[in-house]
């Protein structure tokens, strides 16, 4: 796994704007090597505002949209275009403004179509199974960017500290009693986490300050799930200086004004 580079923005919004422009650049230069490439997205409100700043950018046309495929780290349980779900925001905020191709667009299923927490979560895992190539070595693609907001107690994606989905070596997994709700949610491991070229997490705000310092400093993933969020070229920890403010200047490796 990679040792991670932290990068650290002036405040959220010029951190959303940064990250976008990134997006932007990985996935053109990905395509461009290979004719298309993969995105796992994240929720939360930084993850939304990113999305809706690649909408905004007037490079988002450089992405050949319909050769990308979108995944998701994880999702609430809740029926289709229910507003909870990170499916809702994503679509909101970028992909209803883009020419996707639909059948690129993975996404987790809710209960509106009849499956259970853990049928949901097995369907997600055979369209990984499906998607991954003989070079993934592993049963999910080894996706080209995998983006991961980050709560104040170090959670990723659905992986809460202590939690039994923490230790599920399946590569999606369905979650029950969540500390944060809604309480039933789909998530991807950290097998595949781990497996994805590069792992982008993103945090803004003083409350995640703690969490992004044990992150960086050798705590172990069961106590704070970002701490095993590692890509397998490359990990970025993206964040605004008040996320960063509990970290050593000795760790930052650029900071914008």
């Amino acid at each position: 796994m990679s040792v991670p580079t932290v990068i650290v923005h002036r405040d959220a919004d010029m951190l959303a704007k940064a990250v976008a422009a990134r997006v932007i650049t990985r996935a053109v230069d990905v395509q461009s090597g290979r004719g298309s490439a993969s995105l796992v997205l994240t929720g939360g409100t930084i993850g939304i505002a990113t999305l809706a700043e690649i909408a905004a950018s007037p490079a988002r046309d450089a992405i050949d949209w319909r050769h990308l495929d979108l995944w998701w780290g994880d999702e609430r349980f809740l029926p289709s275009g229910h507003p909870d779900r990170n499916e809702t925001g994503a679509r909101r905020a970028l992909l209803d403004h883009v020419d996707l191709d639909p059948a690129r667009v993975h996404v987790m299923r809710g209960p509106d179509g009849g499956l259970t927490a853990e049928e949901s979560a097995d369907a997600y895992a055979e369209e990984l199974r499906r998607a991954a190539r003989p070079e993934d070595h592993g049963p999910a693609p080894s996706f080209d960017v995998l983006m991961l907001g980050m709560g104040p107690d170090g959670h990723v994606a659905s992986l809460f500290p202590g939690m039994p989905a923490l230790y599920d070596t399946r590569p999606v997994t369905a979650v029950h009693g969540s500390p944060k709700p809604p309480p039933t949610r789909i998530t991807l491991t950290m097998p595949v986490l781990q497996g994805a070229r590069e792992v982008w997490v993103i945090a803004a705000g003083e409350e995640k300050a703690g969490a992004v310092r044990l992150a960086l400093s050798g705590s172990g993933p069961m106590q704070i799930p970002a701490a095993g969020a590692r890509g397998r070229q490359r990990t970025l920890f993206l964040l605004d200086k008040a996320a960063a403010s509990k970290i050593p200047a000795s760790l930052v490796r650029i900071s914008s004004p």
